[in-house]
C-alpha cells in the first residue's frame, strides 16, 4: 500500500494502492472490506476485469468497527429488558453472566457484564428413595404326592403252541436263524427267541409270553408259520 495524500475522518480513509503483478480488482476490494464494483466506480474503470501493473488506485477502506463493550453501566431508570434491546444480549444471559437474584432490582451505577459463560444449572437433588425390605412369604405347606407303583402285565407262566408238524419245523428255523434258539438273546430292540421288540412283549420277557407273542404276530402278519419262514428266507427277515 503507497500512502498518498491521506485524507482521514471519522467515516473511512482514502488511499492510494499500486497493482502488482497478480492481482485482481476483486482480491484488492476484499482486502479493504469493500468489492469490486465500488472499487470499479470510485477510480473509474470501464472493465473491472482489466487492470495493469503499476497502475494507482483510489482505495477508501472502511472505518473498523469499534469493539462491542463488555460492560454496561447501569443509569437511572433503567430495567434489564431496555438493557437487553439495547446491548443485544439476552435477559437471560444478562442474569446468569452477573448473578442476578432479582431481576427488577437494578442499582444506578452497577455495572452488568455483557459477556461471559452462562452458570450451568444445579441439578435438583436425586430424590430419597425408600428401601422396603421384602415382606416374608407365609410358609406353604408342603404336600406329600404319591405315586402308585407302575401297573406291570403279569407274566405268562405256561403257553403250548399249536404250531405241530411242518409248522412247528419252520418256527423252529426262524427261531434259530434270528436267536441261535435263545430265549436271552438281545439284539438292540430286539429280544428274544423270535427277536421281537417290546412294543409286542410289553415287557414280559418270559419264554412262554415270547412264545404265544411270536405265534400271534405270525398268525396276523404271515397267516403261518410257512409263510413266515417263506419270506425270511427271500429277505432274511420276517
Amino acid at each position: 500500500m503507497v500512502m498518498g495524500h491521506a485524507n482521514t475522518t471519522d467515516a473511512a480513509t482514502t488511499d492510494e494502492y499500486v497493482v502488482k503483478a497478480g492481482d485482481t480488482l476483486s482480491a484488492i476490494a476484499a482486502a479493504i472490506n469493500t468489492n469490486a464494483d465500488k472499487l470499479a466506480v470510485a477510480n473509474q474503470l470501464a472493465n473491472k476485469n482489466l487492470i495493469h501493473v503499476g497502475q494507482v488506485l483510489t482505495v477508501t477502506k472502511a472505518p473498523a468497527k469499534p469493539a462491542a463493550p463488555k460492560t454496561y453501566t447501569v443509569k437511572a431508570g433503567d430495567t434489564l429488558s431496555d438493557i437487553a434491546s439495547s446491548t443485544g444480549v439476552s435477559q437471560s444471559n444478562l442474569i446468569s453472566f452477573n448473578n442476578i437474584q432479582n431481576p427488577n432490582l437494578l442499582i444506578v451505577g452497577q455495572v452488568l457484564k455483557l459477556t461471559g459463560t452462562a452458570a450451568s444449572s444445579t441439578s435438583a437433588p436425586a430424590a430419597r428413595t425408600t428401601t422396603q425390605a421384602a415382606q416374608p412369604q407365609p410358609r406353604t405347606a408342603t404336600v406329600s404326592k404319591t405315586y402308585s407303583a407302575p401297573r406291570t402285565t403279569p407274566r405268562a407262566t405256561s403257553y403250548s403252541s399249536s404250531a405241530t408238524g411242518s409248522e412247528a419245523a419252520a418256527k423252529a428255523a426262524i427261531a434259530q436263524r434270528e436267536s441261535g434258539g435263545s430265549y436271552g438273546a438281545r439284539n438292540g430292540q430286539y429280544i428274544g427267541k423270535y427277536q421281537l421288540s417290546n412294543s409286542y412283549l410289553h415287557g414280559d420277557y418270559s419264554a412262554a409270553n415270547q412264545e404265544r407273542v411270536a405265534d400271534q404276530y405270525v398268525a396276523s402278519r404271515y397267516g403261518s408259520w410257512s409263510n413266515a419262514l417263506a419270506h425270511s428266507n427271500a429277505y432274511g427277515w420276517y
